[in-house]
């Protein structure tokens, strides 16, 4: 196994647990939500918060690494545009992310507040939530357009 190999498998692993965990994270979001019961809801939002520390902020964190790694063992420019159009859109997934997960703490924290209090979801909630699944659209496009780019590398 070449050093490059290695690199690539981490690289294409950090992109698959990107994918993969905001796919997760929005599928199960999505469905606490359609229950309506809050308790139900703060249980699911604690575990996307803890998943999405864990998870997808190691890999979000290992994909500039281990992809300047590649162009360095590759001599790949900075030029490229499939690259500079990778970078950007990673930019827009993360500025779209970064409010998601201040989004998911305030979602998990209004529903335990009433779910403890065995009082109906407030109206807050429903616009963080909104908010929250409008976020993910950019957010989860961007990524899976990052994606195409890392293989198909058409310009």
């Amino acid at each position: 196994m070449t050093l490059y190999f290695l690199i690539k498998y981490l690289h294409v692993l950090g992109a698959i647990v990107i994918l993969g965990t905001g796919t997760g994270i929005a599928f199960f979001m999505l469905m606490a939500h359609l229950s309506g019961e809050a308790a139900f809801i703060a249980r699911t939002a604690g575990v996307v918060v803890i998943a999405d520390m864990l998870f997808t902020l190691s890999a979000v964190l290992l994909q500039p690494v281990t992809g300047g790694t590649l162009m360095w063992l590759s001599s790949t420019a900075m030029s490229e545009r499939w690259l500079l159009a990778s970078l950007a859109l990673y930019a827009i997934a993360g500025l779209f992310w970064v409010p998601v997960i201040f989004m998911q703490i305030e979602l998990r924290d209004l529903a335990r507040a009433a779910d403890s209090r065995a009082e109906l979801l407030p109206p807050r909630y429903f616009i963080v939530f909104r908010r929250w699944f409008l976020c993910g659209i950019p957010g989860f496009g961007a990524v899976m357009a990052i994606l195409w780019l890392m293989i198909a590398k058409p310009f």
